[in-house]
C-alpha cells in the first residue's frame, strides 16, 4: 500500500459561531474532518498549509484546535498571511517552531524528509522569508543525507500561477527561494502550497507541484490582470489524498461536500446497457 497523507488548506476559522462571507468555516471544516475520518482514517497524518484563522485571534485558533481535535489522525498546522505567528503557536502544539520562533519544521517519513516553511509577514498578504528563514532551510537541506528526497509545504507560492491578484501576493523573495533550493531541485519530489484556494497542478521548473481550494471561500478563476474586481466564490470546498510510493506520488482534490447522484456504470439485470445508458432517469 502507498503511503498516505491529507492536504488541508485555507481554513480560515473566525471565533466561534461567526460566518465568512456567507459561511460557516467550523462547520465546513468540520464536515472535512467527519469525511477524512470516514474515508481515509488509514492516512498517517495531515498538514494544514496555512491560513488556519481569518483574523488571528486566540479564540479562533481555540475554535480551530476543538475542531482538529476530532481528526483521527495527527496533524501539522503552518500559518498563512491571514495568521499571527505568535497566536498559533500559544494556541497549536501541533505548529513546529524553529529556534528562531518562525513556524517551520520537518517530519522523517519513509519516503523523504518533509518540510513545512513560515512565509507569514504580518504587515502584508505577501509571502516573506527573511535571512533567517533562509538560513534554516538551507541548513536543514544541507544536513539531510545525500540520498534522501524531500517534500516542501509552504502556504504562498514563490511563482505567479496566472492569476493576476493571487501573483500579486505571492512569495515576495521568489528569487531567493529559487537559488536556496537550487542545488536539490532533483531532490524534491513534490511543492504543496496554499493561499490562492484554486486547484492547480503542473510544474515549478522541473518541480510538480499542486495547491487546492479552501474549505470555506473560494478564489474565483480569473486571468485577465486588467479585470476590475477580484472575486471570491462559493465553488465547492476540498482536500486533498496524497499518495506516494518509491516512484510515484499522486495527488487526488475530493469535493468532500458533493451531493451529485452517484450510481453504477451497469445497468440492473434484465434492463439493456445502452437504454440504460441514454434513458437514465433524471434526477
Amino acid at each position: 500500500m502507498p503511503f498516505k497523507f491529507i492536504h488541508i488548506t485555507d481554513t480560515h476559522l473566525a471565533n466561534p459561531g461567526l460566518k465568512l462571507y456567507g459561511l460557516d468555516p467550523r462547520t465546513r471544516l468540520d464536515a472535512a474532518i467527519a469525511d477524512v475520518n470516514k474515508h481515509q482514517a488509514d492516512a498517517a497524518f495531515a498538514v494544514v498549509t496555512g491560513d488556519l484563522t481569518h483574523w488571528g485571534e486566540p479564540e479562533s485558533y481555540a475554535n480551530f484546535a476543538e475542531a482538529m481535535s476530532a481528526l483521527k489522525v495527527p496533524y501539522i498546522a503552518m500559518v498563512g498571511n491571514h495568521d499571527k505567528r505568535v497566536a498559533c503557536l500559544d494556541g497549536l502544539k501541533a505548529a513546529p517552531r524553529d529556534p528562531n520562533g518562525f513556524v517551520q519544521g520537518t517530519r522523517t517519513t519513509e519516503h523523504g524528509l518533509f518540510v513545512f516553511l513560515d512565509t507569514l509577514d504580518e504587515t502584508s498578504h505577501a509571502g516573506e522569508m527573511c535571512a533567517k528563514r533562509f538560513d534554516w532551510l538551507a541548513k536543514t537541506l544541507s544536513a539531510a543525507p545525500a540520498d534522501q528526497p524531500f517534500v516542501v509545504f509552504m502556504h504562498h507560492p514563490p511563482f505567479p500561477v496566472g492569476v493576476h491578484a493571487m501573483d500579486e501576493i505571492a512569495l515576495k523573495q521568489s528569487a531567493e527561494f529559487a537559488a536556496v533550493i537550487a542545488p536539490y531541485r532533483a531532490r524534491i519530489r513534490h511543492l504543496f502550497f496554499g493561499h490562492v484556494h484554486r486547484p492547480i497542478f503542473g510544474s515549478y521548473g522541473k518541480i510538480p507541484f499542486s495547491t487546492l481550494r479552501g474549505t470555506n471561500h473560494q478564489v474565483w478563476f480569473e486571468l485577465d490582470a486588467n479585470a476590475a474586481d477580484h472575486l471570491a466564490s462559493h465553488e465547492p470546498p476540498a482536500y486533498g489524498v496524497v499518495l506516494i510510493d518509491d516512484d510515484n506520488l499522486v495527488v487526488h482534490s475530493h469535493d468532500f461536500l458533493d451531493t451529485s447522484l452517484r450510481f453504477p456504470f451497469d445497468p440492473p439485470a434484465g434492463v439493456d446497457g445502452r437504454d440504460y445508458a441514454l434513458n437514465f432517469p433524471a434526477r
